[in-house]
């Protein structure tokens, strides 16, 4: 082999290298990282499990079941029934637990915390989740204001629940 080839092959296997650092760099961070949504380490599911369309239409929590999941931006949510999974699709945003589905006294004090799935209220047609009932008797005697705390914490929050890979119930 001349000094040519040799020299062009390394340029070749520095290219190689190059682009493979690269593409790792574009996509790590959406590889490693939660995302920032509250999911139970154990199912990968998203609030442990429980139907959030559920809450809505039959206002309780119910679980969901393994026939019924659908993938939404990288977390996976569980359904008790076709007609929930397919209400969830048809419009997401109108189902999602606010914060993540995280706790939402705890965003209102610029903090994550887990939640129980049967301490929960809907407020102005939105879902939001606590982490217990005693919990969620205070976050009762001042929704609207914690409301506003959680929706202005929530941002920053985010960076800090996507670095999550979620909790054990």
């Amino acid at each position: 082999m001349n000094t040519q080839t040799l020299v062009l092959k390394r340029n070749y296997h520095v290219l190689f290298l190059l682009a493979i650092t690269l593409l790792f760099t574009l996509f790590s961070s959406n590889l490693f990282a939660g995302t920032g949504v509250n999911v139970d380490k154990r199912t990968g599911l998203a609030i442990y499990g429980y139907d959030p369309v559920a809450y809505f239409t039959q206002s309780k929590p119910v679980k969901g079941n393994n026939t019924f999941v659908v993938e939404h931006q990288g977390t996976k949510w569980a359904f008790s029934s076709a007609a929930n999974m397919q209400a969830f699709s048809a419009n997401p945003e109108k189902y999602l637990p606010q914060y993540g589905g995280y706790c939402a006294f705890a965003a209102s004090k610029n903090k994550i915390a887990k939640i129980d799935p049967n301490a929960w209220s809907i407020k102005n047609g939105k879902l939001y989740l606590n982490y217990n009932d005693k919990i969620r008797s205070r976050w009762l005697k001042d929704v609207d204001r914690m409301i506003v705390k959680g929706d202005r914490n929530w941002p920053a929050l985010l960076k800090e629940a996507q670095g999550k890979t979620g909790y054990d119930k």
